[in-house]
């Protein structure tokens, strides 16, 4: 599920505990957890179980990222060493979404995030229907339940812009839930606006249930934020 923000938290207490990096092999099975208990909590074993594997697998295998596109999964972490002190591999070396180092301290992931540069939900240029550039596309933003309240989510949503602004890109795009009000109201806060979708338009929806409505929200890079 490509899903916008369906979990986050409001208020500006960020635990000094909690540093946001970019995902590690380590993290794949927390990643995979955070994704399904917060966006299918319904589930029940052995359902829930089978969906982390799931998910598991589809994260490991990249999603089949276009050529020349570049996808990132954010974690905030709490325990973990700020400095890396223990860490082993090389950047170069990346399974999906994931690099391949590892760390004897690697901490526990307590919220997720994906930015990506493929453009699947972003609205087509021309009449050849060209990929966007220049835009990168934030999905997947949730937290887990305990550790919700804490400035999590607009952590990883600054470090998502800041992944955006070093690959050259000059806005980043998500879809939030119209049914939750309260990510909206932190995507306004950290200076997304809704884009009006023409009556008719025929625009790249998340894959998600059928009943489940969107609002487009975009953010110049070089727009300041407001404070709430």
């Amino acid at each position: 599920a490509c899903r916008a923000t369906q979990v986050v938290d409001l208020f500006p207490t960020v635990s000094p505990e909690i540093v946001v990096r970019e995902a590690r092999l380590e993290d794949c099975w927390e990643v995979a957890e955070t994704h399904c208990s917060s966006f299918f909590p319904e589930y029940s074993f052995p359902l829930d179980f089978v969906l982390r594997v799931d998910r598991l697998v589809g994260m490991l295998s990249g999603f089949s990222i276009p050529p020349g596109c570049r996808r990132t999964c954010l974690v905030a972490v709490i325990g973990g060493s700020v400095g890396d002190t223990f860490l082993f591999g090389t950047e170069d070396f990346k399974i999906g979404g994931f690099d391949g180092k590892f760390s004897l301290n690697k901490g526990y992931v307590t919220g997720i995030l994906t930015i990506d540069t493929v453009a699947d939900f972003l609205p087509r240029k021309g009449p050849l229907r060209q990929r966007r550039t220049g835009i990168a596309y934030i999905s997947n933003v949730a937290v887990r339940e305990r550790f919700r309240c804490k400035g999590i989510a607009k952590r990883l949503i600054a470090k998502a812009e800041a992944q955006a602004k070093s690959w050259g890109f000059r806005a980043v795009a998500l879809h939030c839930d119209l049914n939750n009000p309260d990510a909206k109201k932190l995507y306004k806060d950290q200076g997304f606006r809704c884009i009006t979708v023409s009556e008719g338009a025929n625009w790249p929806q998340p894959k998600t249930a059928p009943d489940v409505k969107f609002n487009f929200m975009m953010k110049l890079l070089n727009t300041p934020t407001t404070t709430a």
